[in-house]
């Protein structure tokens, strides 16, 4: 028999997975908790009862995948068949890779909210967080985003030591932005600019490899 606990986690996963498919097939105008409703095939109420709006819903969604890029990146990082420089490669590309595949989603993930936690100060920061809950709550989109910095910066640092690990992967982790970007907006043109992703990547590697060798 199902347990109400269950039933509860079933319709959340329904409901996140229908928000995931919705994002990818029109981007964030697409998702509203009515849709993802539908899509999920849960009850008209049902959304409202997990999340307290879109924004929370979304939230939710970047929160689960940045957990999947930092588990994606952790086993880069602990596979001893790769050298330094090949999970650093495999890092940028997990990255790289999520804009090329789902564009919408890379955009929520590193999109800018407009009231962040402590900006509203502590009354109301604790209020969004009660009517948030976890699920909803920027604090845990924000805490796996960094479990996945903290994974990278690992890497960076077996390559230019702990020292110079943060404005190394600043460095590559912007780099990397930008080129995710320029090639989302269609401006990395290969007849104009004679490279490509791939090649972008491997000069990043050999630059902070090379520095790392560095006397």
């Amino acid at each position: 028999m199902t347990t109400r606990a269950e039933s509860a986690a079933a319709t959340r996963r329904a409901l996140l997975d229908a928000a995931a498919e919705l994002l990818d097939l029109g981007g964030p105008d697409a998702v509203t908790l009515r849709e993802v409703g539908a899509r999920a095939g849960v009850t008209r109420g049902a959304p409202y009862r997990h999340f307290t709006g879109k924004d929370s819903l979304l939230t939710a969604v970047a929160a689960e995948s940045w957990e999947r890029i930092g588990d994606q990146v952790h086993a880069l990082r602990t596979d001893p068949a790769l050298s330094a420089s090949e999970k650093l490669r495999g890092a940028l590309r997990t990255l790289i890779d999520v804009a090329r595949e789902q564009p919408h989603l890379y955009q929520v993930l590193f999109r800018r909210r407009a009231n962040l936690p402590g900006q509203l100060g502590d009354g109301m920061d604790r209020i969004r967080r009660q009517l948030c809950g976890p699920e909803g709550d920027p604090a845990v989109a924000d805490r796996a985003a960094e479990r996945f910095q903290g994974e990278f910066l690992n890497i960076v640092a077996d390559l230019v030591g702990e020292r110079n690990a943060r404005r190394h992967g600043a460095l590559l982790l912007t780099s990397a932005h930008g080129i995710a970007s320029m090639e989302i907006s269609g401006y990395l043109d290969t007849g104009k600019w004679h490279t490509t992703v791939d090649e972008l990547v491997d000069t990043l590697v050999r630059m902070v490899t090379d520095a790392g060798e560095m006397p």
